[in-house]
């Protein structure tokens, strides 16, 4: 394939903290050009920004049949992420674009990261610093987590990463799953149904994709059946729990504290429970470190590669994800919530 290929990248922190990625594509006779809005890009932006491209390294923005369509020079998108929830991947495939995924790229990160915010909120660290800052000593009695449980929604790659450093916390760990792997259960995870999760659970923390079986997973049936002093942590996807159910229920005391590092839409739109003292918001960092970002950047960049010498690209999206997707959407009408709902297991 020739030189010059246009390499589009909607996703913000490519290229930002790690450069081997970037200066690879270019070393490679590729044109680079970054996220010039620090946000995800909007359709017009996206087809404006990449009208010309042979290759988008897409972030968290949504690719829509509508915009694919009128990319006439693309032949790749490569999802900086391992999910690839907002590509039309169908419309893709008809067009003959590749599209390609970095599986588990920030998984140790992610989970990091989620015992990162189950400590704060259960030892009140962060609003500990804001009342020493503000002259107040104020010594707020925080809650172990040694003998306490953590539900697990969601137990593939991040899931197991985040049982497995539970684990060494000494907490009893439950997990909820379509498909019981049995890597998990080595770091002590027992599965069960989602209601008995929720019953049971002091800490619960969603590791899933967003798909039609997992969009409101979590509501006011749900948050009711959540134990007294229990605090929940969503690193996943923001449509997973619903946002008045979730106000409600920190309003009440049915939830002690709220964790959220995802948004429908980035900056998000405020909610007001983001002004409560027990609740922390995130801007979508929890896999971004620089490690993380060296490793993902040349994941993709992989692929890039291999898409413009022709070759068959390392992390495709396979017809076998599309029907673990397809699968998933079917099994909460067939069979009801409180059955486990799938996971596109290599998409959390």
């Amino acid at each position: 394939m020739g030189a010059n290929w246009v390499v589009c990248s909607t996703a913000v922190t490519f290229g930002r903290s790690a450069k081997e990625p970037v200066q690879r594509l270019e070393s490679a006779g590729c044109e680079v050009r970054l996220n010039p809005y620090g946000r995800p890009l909007d359709k017009k932006e996206m087809y404006e920004f990449a009208r010309d491209a042979d290759a988008i390294i897409l972030g968290n923005d949504d690719l829509p049949a509508s915009v694919i369509k009128r990319l006439k020079k693309l032949k790749i998108i490569a999802r900086y992420g391992v999910g690839f929830d907002g590509v039309d991947i169908s419309e893709a495939r008809e067009r003959g674009i590749e599209v390609t995924y970095a599986p588990a790229a920030n998984r140790e990160e992610t989970a990091d990261f989620t015992l990162g915010l189950i400590l704060d909120l259960e030892r009140h660290i962060s609003q500990m610093v804001i009342d020493t800052r503000a002259g107040l000593w104020n010594k707020r009695t925080g809650t172990s987590l040694y003998g306490k449980t953590i539900g697990i929604i969601g137990v593939g790659q991040i899931g197991t990463a985040v049982a497995r450093r539970a684990m060494g916390f000494g907490m009893d760990i439950l997990g909820y799953d379509i498909e019981q792997r049995n890597e998990a259960t080595v770091y002590g995870v027992v599965y069960t149904t989602l209601n008995d999760l929720l019953r049971r659970s002091d800490v619960i923390t969603i590791h899933l994709p967003l798909d039609d079986s997992t969009r409101n997973l979590i509501g006011s049936r749900e948050l009711r059946l959540v134990k007294s002093g229990s605090i929940l942590i969503n690193t996943a996807r923001a449509g997973i729990v619903k946002h008045g159910a979730l106000d409600h229920a920190l309003q009440t005391g049915a939830l002690a504290g709220f964790a959220i590092d995802v948004f429908s839409k980035e900056p998000p739109e405020h909610q007001p429970y983001y002004d409560y003292e027990n609740v922390l918001v995130t801007p979508h960092i929890a896999g971004n470190t620089y490690e993380s970002s060296l490793r993902m950047g040349n994941v993709v960049v992989d692929n890039v590669l291999a898409v413009k010498d022709g070759a068959q690209p390392p992390d495709p999206v396979t017809p076998q994800h599309l029907y673990e997707s397809m699968l998933s959407m079917g099994v909460k009408a067939m069979f009801g919530r409180d059955k486990r709902v799938p996971q596109q297991a290599l998409c959390d």
